[in-house]
């Protein structure tokens, strides 16, 4: 499917693939339905079984998000400290579960508010495509799509969207602290102390080379897969571009610029001034590579 095709729906229809409604009431099987009862989105919000039917309040007026990871009971104390994070903004927690154990954080105070989904031995990609359809999340402005390991002391989900609204940025991640992160990649990662964003990195060495001529990857318009945060709009692109069978998705993040919404160079960032630490503990059974890269004195970010 061109991943461009639900841009022409205008998010009105799930799994359409044109914009004429009796198509798209034929698609979904609601062609005997009064079209004031379609309901074509969904939403994560916990509803008891004595719920009224209203939705649950935000009490955060500027943002609705949600947090969805690939967890494992090991790394549960670290994640409990992400999760309260999100849920003391009102931001909905979603957690996949790979190595089966769900009933291992029934002690957490906060487990009974997250939504917990469990399948063995799968990556969050594969959470991802199954549970985080755009129709389904559409009621969220942001999408965070972590992995477990973040260390997020010196990190506010709620100052970080307000940077990233105000940027117009539509792909972000926050920055790497260099100095305690064990898992560091791509220098356009690195935090830069002096900045509330960059979107770029300048590079003079011949096997980098990245200048203002720079367009795409490893230069700008780019982030890492271990703490992309999507817009709605973003998402909605990201979700076609994840292939059914992709496990670990790497070289996902390089094709994540197609989804900027227009320039990748201006509408993908990374966030210095909320910044978290990649610890790079092993998930799923895998190593860690614990490959810490330095920072020279020839990059700068901007």
């Amino acid at each position: 499917m061109d991943i461009h095709q639900d841009d022409r729906l205008n998010g009105d229809h799930t799994f359409a693939t044109t914009t004429t409604i009796d198509q798209v009431q034929w698609r979904t099987g609601a062609e005997g339905l009064p079209r004031g009862i379609v309901h074509s989105h969904s939403d994560m919000y916990l509803r008891p079984l004595w719920d009224s039917g209203a939705n649950p309040k935000n009490k955060n007026d500027n943002h609705t998000a949600l947090l969805a990871m690939a967890v494992g009971i090991s790394q549960m104390q670290n994640v409990d400290v992400m999760a309260h994070k999100f849920l003391n903004q009102n931001y909905t927690v979603m957690l996949f579960h790979y190595d089966g154990n769900v009933d291992g954080w029934r002690n957490l105070e906060w487990s009974d508010k997250a939504i917990h989904i469990l399948a063995h031995n799968q990556t969050k990609w594969w959470f991802a495509k199954r549970f985080l359809h755009p129709d389904v999340v559409a009621i969220y402005d942001f999408i965070f799509l972590w992995d477990e390991d973040l260390g997020v002391d010196n990190f506010d989900p709620r100052r970080y969207l307000d940077i990233m609204v105000s940027e117009g940025l539509e792909i972000t991640q926050p920055a790497l602290d260099p100095d305690l992160s064990t898992d560091i990649h791509h220098r356009i990662t690195i935090r830069n102390k002096m900045a509330k964003v960059h979107r770029r990195i300048y590079d003079s060495r011949a096997s980098m080379n990245c200048s203002d001529e720079s367009k795409g990857p490893p230069c700008t318009g780019w982030v890492e897969g271990m703490a992309p945060v999507f817009s709605q709009a973003a998402w909605r692109c990201v979700w076609h571009l994840i292939q059914n069978d992709l496990i670990h998705g790497w070289g996902l993040d390089m094709k994540l610029g197609y989804c900027a919404q227009g320039d990748r160079a201006e509408k993908v960032g990374v966030i210095d001034s909320e910044y978290v630490v990649h610890q790079g503990i092993p998930s799923l059974g895998g190593p860690s590579l614990s490959s810490k890269v330095c920072l020279s004195s020839q990059i700068v970010t901007f």
